[in-house]
């Protein structure tokens, strides 16, 4: 089964008791003394990932100052961006998940799909070493950056927002609810200002719902 996850990675593990533990959340290793869970690779990941994001940008972008470097490396590297490399890779039917986290739909969720993500970067670099983790990592992220670094801050329509309403020292606030069951969940967002509802807006997830809304309320604050 992990065949076909590897060949989406584009390596192929020779310890398949390494990539096992990469994809074992600590539900499931504490149902099962014997498992290893992801966490400490995903702790090694995370400095791959880091350094490799950073490495391209310096590469690919010579003249790009040093804050900004910093600001695009921030907005690829996150549980959002990692979520979403997750999703592209098919991640979930791989993971190995506590009873618990099954019913509450664990295979789906954000944080433990970005997690898994830094976790098989962290298990590429024990057994593949840095030059291949890396590689890896740049083949799944590189597309967001340079989609990012061509339209910086394009789509991160809440921190716009949060800027625009900080100069006027008003005070601005998410209402979030949500419809459906666990597995086909649906958010709706509204946007205040002082109270007073501005945007609003729906999505998959969270997030996704509080950027559709401020995008609305920045059209509306113009």
């Amino acid at each position: 089964m992990t065949a076909q996850l590897e060949d989406a990675l584009g390596y192929r593990f020779r310890d398949s008791e390494l990539l096992a533990a990469a994809l074992t959340h600590r539900s499931f290793a504490a149902e099962d003394p014997t498992a290893r869970d992801y966490e400490r690779l995903e702790f090694l990941g995370d400095a791959v990932l880091q350094l490799a994001v950073t490495e391209y940008i310096y590469a690919e972008y010579p003249e790009m100052p040093e804050g900004q470097m910093a600001k695009l490396r921030a907005a690829v590297v996150n549980e959002e961006v990692l979520a979403g490399v997750a999703v592209r890779l098919e991640l979930g039917p791989h993971l190995r998940l506590g009873k618990g986290e099954e019913i509450n739909g664990g295979r789906e969720k954000a944080s433990i799909l970005s997690d898994v993500v830094e976790g098989l970067l962290g298990a590429l670099y024990l057994e593949a070493g840095y030059v291949t983790a890396a590689e890896v990592t740049v083949r799944q992220v590189s597309e967001e950056i340079d989609r990012r670094a061509h339209a910086p801050g394009r789509g991160d329509y809440k921190t716009r927002l949060q800027e625009v309403v900080a100069q006027t020292d008003r005070e601005l606030d998410y209402r979030i609810r949500e419809e459906g069951p666990d597995h086909d969940k649906v958010f709706y967002a509204h946007v205040l200002v002082d109270g007073e509802p501005i945007g609003a807006g729906s999505g998959g997830s969270k997030k996704a719902a509080e950027q559709a809304a401020a995008q609305e309320a920045l059209d509306h604050l113009g």
